[in-house]
């Protein structure tokens, strides 16, 4: 059997065309397997960033909860002093105030 002076031709184009099939097929197999490659990666990043951000979060909350348990104190400690204060200025005044209040009871004005 002779073949054709074309054919040779069209076997040719036939292996190129399963070579370009092989080649996309390759390239599309090398795409997905960056693609998983690269969300894999990210993953990792995201859980760490993650981790990190939740750290720094119980750190601040560990300090803002002893922050407070300070500015308790403060607080309980500044009101102490001025209840101290307002006292000594009463126990101060006291005899003043009371010696005002008899002078305006007992005397009298006519007009």
């Amino acid at each position: 059997m002779q073949v054709a002076p074309g054919s040779d031709g069209i076997q040719k184009l036939l292996a190129a065309e399963q070579d370009a099939q092989r080649i996309v097929s390759d390239a599309r197999k090398a795409k997905q397997d960056r693609l998983r490659q690269a969300k894999a990666e990210a993953e990792k990043e995201i859980a760490a960033y993650r981790a990190e951000r939740e750290g720094a979060y119980q750190k601040k909350i560990a300090e803002s909860s002893s922050g407070s348990q300070a500015t308790f104190q403060r607080l309980a400690s500044e009101t102490s002093l001025s209840v101290q204060r307002i006292d000594a200025d009463v126990r101060q005044k006291k005899q003043q105030i009371v010696d005002l209040l008899i002078g305006y009871a007992t005397t009298v004005k006519c007009t």
